[in-house]
């Protein structure tokens, strides 16, 4: 897998340093022909990793609000020559131009969900993911547990399974998966979870 070269220069540090991706992605049972997004995705590895291992006959969306990701995965597109490759600067508790309503199979957010706590904009952005996730789509979160440990964002930004249950529930989404034996292994046990969601 060829990342961009600079990593996820703009904002925070890759999750490819601690998190498996294929351990990520197989959770999420892609056929191969889905129209997938990779919901704020940093330095794209797990975009680039759906691409070239999981979905060669999909469509894969990259987002991200960070204007140098953007320009980092239209280099791997140009460089690669990849065509099923959509690349999108935007805020998604703003709205995600150019993507229709009930479009996207699967949604994936790894290590993004806690910064909507922090912004305090948790409702616009699960709004967003309702509006562009397929009736029978999914939307799959995985962000740290609420633990109190030194790793990761600051403690009152996270979320547990139960908060994000009650928040998506709350927009006519259902959790139809919860796996909290995910990530990497800290003291504590595994640092994350990995919670899914679709329409009712």
């Amino acid at each position: 897998m060829m990342l961009p070269a600079n990593g996820h220069r703009a904002h925070g540090f890759s999750s490819a340093h601690f998190l498996d991706s294929d351990e990520i992605i197989q959770e999420l049972n892609l056929k191969g022909d889905e129209t997938f997004m990779d919901a704020g995705c940093g330095d794209g590895h797990n975009a680039i990793k759906v691409l070239e291992d999981y979905n060669h006959k999909g469509t894969v969306y990259a987002v991200d609000i960070y204007d140098a990701s953007i320009e980092d995965m239209e280099k791997y597109k140009n460089e690669n020559n990849v065509e099923n490759l959509i690349n999108i600067e935007a805020d998604i508790t703003e709205g995600i131009p150019g993507v229709e309503d009930c479009s996207v199979d699967v949604i994936l957010m790894v290590n993004v969900f806690h910064g909507f706590k922090a912004s305090r904009k948790m409702d616009e952005a699960v709004d967003e993911l309702a509006r562009i996730v397929k009736n029978d789509g999914k939307i799959a979160i995985m962000d740290y547990k609420a633990w109190d440990v030194p790793k990761g964002p600051p403690t009152p930004v996270r979320s547990s399974p139960q908060d994000l249950e009650e928040l998506f529930n709350s927009h006519g989404l259902k959790m139809t998966y919860l796996n909290e034996e995910i990530g990497e292994d800290i003291p504590e046990g595994k640092s994350h979870y990995l919670i899914m969601f679709e329409k009712e």
